[in-house]
């Protein structure tokens, strides 16, 4: 069968993948989105938005990975196992910084009832 013509099969066209676009928003529909989170899922979402941070990258972000002075945001193990840097919105650092504040105190409270484990990398654990 290899190496062999197929005449029946020469009118034949390939199937062609559909063009998908994206959908993006404008900024009236983000800001009206966003309006409608508080508290962390809305800092959450704002940095996404703002840094361009994926799901699992915001979520695996540590305080080290945060330079207030350079307004930059390290993101470590991204997608395809790199490291890249991205920018901090000026919005979105007073609320981090706020955010940072709060979390720090309840850290401090976990570990002195013996708890407060984090998520390492593999390498850390």
């Amino acid at each position: 069968m290899l190496h062999q013509p197929f005449p029946q099969l020469d009118d034949l066209e390939r199937a062609k993948r559909p063009k998908r676009l994206p959908v993006v928003l404008t900024r009236e529909e983000v800001h009206a989105v966003l309006a409608q989170l508080t508290g962390t899922p809305a800092l959450m979402a704002c940095l996404l938005y703002g840094a361009g941070l994926r799901l699992m990258e915001c979520l695996r972000l540590r305080v080290k990975d945060l330079d207030f002075d350079r307004r930059q945001i390290a993101v470590r193990d991204t997608k395809g196992s790199q490291d890249r840097a991205t920018m901090l919105p000026d919005e979105v650092a007073l609320e981090l910084l706020s955010h940072l504040q709060r979390v720090r105190l309840i850290h401090e409270h976990d570990l002195a009832n013996g708890l407060g484990r984090v998520w390492l990398p593999f390498a850390l654990d």
